[in-house]
């Protein structure tokens, strides 16, 4: 992979956006969520591979493995574009049905697709089901939608381009003036400001700062962390670099229990990847100096923290540097 610059980085974009709406190839997202995988998605996914080049279908037809999707309770669940066609509870035994229906004559397979609990209707479309039609996604905007492993797939939904936007255009002040006027407040119970947070870490003079990402779940609010990490890692390393630049922090942790084995993988690949196109690492987006916060020796190194029966242990696996200066 080559180290993009924001203008590189753009230009991906624009393709990848250009290459998803002009193919004709159909795409079918089979949630890879721990919930999924725990009632079989992985066989179900490998079965229908394999009737697919049986059927002669593999230029017609993508099969992507996402995060999850939301549903956990009517896994495993596949969506089939560009329909936008929802199915549940699938088995290997249904893939034949469903290539031949689906997939070759373009014809919806009643049985598999969403019970309504009170209208007994079935519904074939995910966006017309209730428990979606009502969500207005922030963090987990991208559920279900890319390959978690393919960053790419996330720079085509205006992935980092926050960043490039920090890094090129914003102050630190102005990073945290854009936090404040969010209203973004923290999940843990207490509700406070995370601009007003941010602003507090800027203004200390310790030499040495951190980002800190809590990702164990210690509380309701928060039990959704491991479902982003899975489905969309590189937004929480986005969003981590930006706060970095932010509050000028040269450490950041990422605090994740030991079992959470599949949002672990999926960070370590976000991680290498975003290091092979420049946007982790010295030199973010070959700005160098360019940018308005940039300092000598700036830096940003990032650890993975596990939690397993109340013990943390520090684990530096997955460290990253990030610098803008030489």
């Amino acid at each position: 992979m080559k180290r993009l610059t924001e203008k590189k980085l753009t230009a991906l974009r624009e393709k990848k956006k250009k290459q998803q709406s002009a193919t004709e190839r159909s795409k079918v997202l089979i949630c890879g969520g721990t919930g999924c995988h725990a009632t079989g998605s992985i066989a179900v996914k490998n079965a229908l591979t394999d009737e697919i080049k049986k059927k002669s279908l593999s230029k017609k037809v993508d099969v992507i493995e996402t995060g999850c999707n939301g549903f956990c309770a009517l896994g495993p669940l596949m969506v089939v574009e560009p329909d936008g066609i929802f199915y549940t509870k699938l088995s290997c035994e249904d893939i034949p049905e469903l290539v031949e229906e689906q997939l070759m004559n373009h014809i919806t397979v009643d049985r598999l697709l969403f019970k309504d609990p009170i209208t007994k209707k079935r519904i074939a479309r995910q966006d017309d089901i209730a428990f979606f039609s009502h969500q207005m996604p922030r963090a987990l905007r991208n559920k279900g939608l890319i390959d978690p492993e393919n960053i790419d797939d996330y720079i085509a939904q205006d992935g980092y381009l926050a960043l490039a936007k920090t890094l090129n255009k914003m102050s630190p002040e102005q990073i945290v003036d854009e936090m404040k006027k969010s209203g973004i407040r923290g999940r843990g119970g207490a509700g406070f400001p995370t601009g007003l947070k941010w602003d507090f870490a800027r203004q200390s003079k310790e030499e040495v700062k951190y980002v800190l990402c809590n990702a164990d779940e210690g509380d309701p609010g928060a039990f959704m962390d491991r479902s982003i990490l899975e489905a969309d890692p590189h937004c929480l390393l986005e969003g981590m670099t930006i706060a970095a630049i932010a509050i000028q922090a040269s450490k950041g942790y990422i605090y994740c229990r030991t079992e959470y084995q599949l949002a672990i993988k999926r960070l370590e690949i976000a991680i290498t990847q975003a290091k092979s196109y420049g946007l982790l690492g010295k030199d973010i987006l070959n700005t160098g100096y360019s940018g308005p916060q940039c300092q000598d020796s700036f830096s940003f190194n990032l650890s993975v923290i596990f939690h397993f029966e109340n013990v943390r242990n520090s684990v530096s696996r997955f460290g990253v540097q990030i610098c803008f200066g030489d």
